[in-house]
């Protein structure tokens, strides 16, 4: 395209010199995505699709955008809101034809690992620690407990499997059957995603690949389950220019965020009942600190 000056035709690449540096600049919108995925409560929100989807639709459609870059920090949670969070990237990058590369911190385990799978590219720190692709779920056994004391427990159920792996009652191998079973289910899709993800960029025998254990950095490039080492401004300069901006697209907060409804505020708090918002906020604790936990953090 050109426009006319005097009597001289000038090449619009060439009239863009003429902007304000911060017109030409290149952009890489950066989007955090930390914390456990899918444990939520009133007070301890977790990463979900409802809660970060318009953050990701917002850096998608910045303006100039050479690409999204996902600073990744999760021991993985709910493989539902996983799989979702990571469908929700890859739709917005093929619909507006945007690369993705992601920076992970501490750990992008497990649902962390799969959301970081969205990207195009991983980048990782010596010390980060990635993989763990399986899955896992877990309980406890009270039925000792409460006859210590004396307690009988009553359950009534229609339906012969309704009650199955209740706490309170002892252990059935059937039930555990049946929940193994659709753990092998889910973990058959987890690998079928990195598989589909990372490619030819996999090396190493399946079975250690996805027995869900996790390495630090430079093992997991080695096993191809990254691609590099790099920081999020190193890696951006080098590749966009020392001019890359890289604007952080972060939900609302506060007051804005309580009248848009993203976050409770202390009316629903109220009429939620204050106590049991507290109780569900500990429990969501401690499972979110075993989660950490399992990754020496």
């Amino acid at each position: 395209m050109t426009f006319e000056r005097g009597d001289q035709k000038v090449l619009m690449s060439d009239w863009t010199r003429y902007l304000p540096e911060r017109f030409r600049a290149p952009v890489v919108p950066v989007v955090r995505l930390s914390g456990t995925i899918g444990a939520v409560t009133p007070l301890r929100p977790g990463l979900t699709l409802a809660g970060v989807s318009k953050t990701l639709d917002k850096a998608f459609e910045t303006k100039r955008a050479q690409a999204v870059a996902l600073v990744i920090n999760s021991p993985g949670g709910s493989p539902v809101q996983s799989r979702q969070i990571y469908t929700r990237i890859r739709q917005l990058a093929a619909a507006k034809g945007i690369p993705v590369l992601a920076f992970v911190e501490d750990v992008a385990a497990s649902g962390g690992y799969m959301i970081a799978c969205a990207a195009d590219e991983i980048f990782c720190d010596p010390s980060s620690i990635l993989g763990s692709v399986g899955v896992i779920g877990g309980t406890f056994g009270f039925q000792d407990f409460i006859k210590r004391f004396g307690i009988e427990r009553r359950i009534y159920t229609s339906g012969e499997h309704k009650s199955s792996l209740d706490p309170f009652l002892p252990e059935n191998p059937d039930d555990v059957a049946r929940l193994k079973a659709i753990q092998r289910d889910i973990h058959d899709d987890f690998i079928a995603l990195v598989k589909r993800s990372r490619g030819a960029r996999l090396k190493g025998e399946e079975a250690y690949l996805f027995s869900g254990e996790y390495w630090a950095g430079n093992r997991s490039i080695e096993l191809g389950l990254a691609d590099a080492i790099g920081d999020l401004r190193g890696v951006l300069r080098a590749r966009f220019g020392e001019t890359v901006r890289m604007p952080v697209i972060a939900p609302k907060s506060g007051l804005l965020a309580n009248l848009s409804g993203r976050k409770p505020g202390a009316g629903a708090m109220i009429a939620a009942g204050l106590g049991a918002g507290l109780g569900d906020d500990l429990i969501s604790a401690i499972e979110a600190r075993a989660l950490w936990a399992r990754y020496g953090l």
